[in-house]
């Protein structure tokens, strides 16, 4: 009997919130409401889930031993031996064949960013996630991969700034986790050799560094990226609200190994990016 339940935690689900970067085109394009482009969108999140699914049961299987020896990561499925290794290696494969197959049928291009983004992750699985600095815009370049794909698939170009607003934050977001886990881990570095590498220090002025990049950068594409719609500059408080609630949550109470953690239980900060959403939106196509 194929264990369905096994497989599907082992894809980390949570983790399918990234994909959503890859509506950001159509929502600024602006395309949001039109049906083939909303179509056209949801079938790129979903290859993105299979293909992403698949580079992390190729993780887990590569990290199996190191993961047994993890507070948390101990209680993934090939860790905890609810998934064998063959039936994980032989569902990644399927994954993989589906996501490159329905990406060829919506744009050969987006085929090429897949195997961009394949390549990339499994060369960060054997050694990028090493190199120091690297490891962690290795960790963002992946969600210009996901902005571009869904540029791709609706046949519209991605705006710099853009580019730059999502490289940053999910930026942020890697720096976060890496100071999560050199603060909370009890012998990080034995979990994870590149944090020997880091120092608290060092990461606090990165997150620094980045924050103000954040905001710099997204105040500049309300006014200059956005077909002339200039009253989203009304949205930049909601973005500043949610930088500084997630520095919050990082310092004071202790998360940010998880970025969807943050999102799903944190409901001050949900909220905040759906009144964000709503707000961007409303200028967007009501003007």
């Amino acid at each position: 009997m194929i264990p369905l339940r096994a497989i599907f935690k082992g894809t980390r689900p949570r983790q399918w919130t990234k994909n959503a970067f890859v509506f950001a085109a159509l929502v600024f394009a602006p395309k949001l409401g039109e049906l083939k482009a909303d179509l056209l969108s949801l079938l790129t999140f979903a290859v993105f889930c299979l293909v992403a699914g698949a580079v992390y049961l190729i993780n887990d299987i590569r990290d199996v031993e190191k993961d047994r020896l993890h507070p948390t990561k101990k209680f993934r499925p090939i860790a905890n031996g609810d998934l064998t290794i063959a039936t994980a290696r032989n569902s990644a494969l399927c994954f993989l064949v589906a996501g490159f197959a329905i990406s060829w049928w919506l744009a050969p291009l987006f085929t090429l960013i897949l195997a961009i983004y394949v390549v990339l992750n499994l060369a960060y699985t054997m050694y990028l996630k090493h190199e120091v600095i690297l490891d962690v815009m290795i960790v963002a370049f992946g969600y210009l991969l996901r902005v571009e794909a869904g540029g791709v698939v609706i046949g519209v170009e991605i705006s710099n700034y853009l580019w730059l607003c999502t490289f940053l934050l999910a930026l942020l977001l890697a720096i976060g986790k890496r100071r999560h886990e050199l603060v909370m881990v009890e012998g990080a570095a034995n979990h994870r050799a590149i944090l020997k590498e880091y120092s608290t220090d060092l990461l606090e002025q990165m997150m620094g560094v980045t924050t103000a990049s954040i905001l710099v950068f997204y105040a500049l594409y309300t006014q200059v990226a956005v077909g002339g719609k200039k009253n989203l500059i009304w949205t930049v408080p909601f973005v500043i609200y949610g930088i500084f609630r997630y520095l919050y949550l990082i310092h004071k109470r202790e998360m940010g190994g998880d970025p969807a953690e943050i999102l799903f239980s944190d409901w001050r900060m949900t909220i905040n990016i759906i009144l964000w959403l709503l707000v961007a939106i409303g200028f967007v196509y009501l003007g």
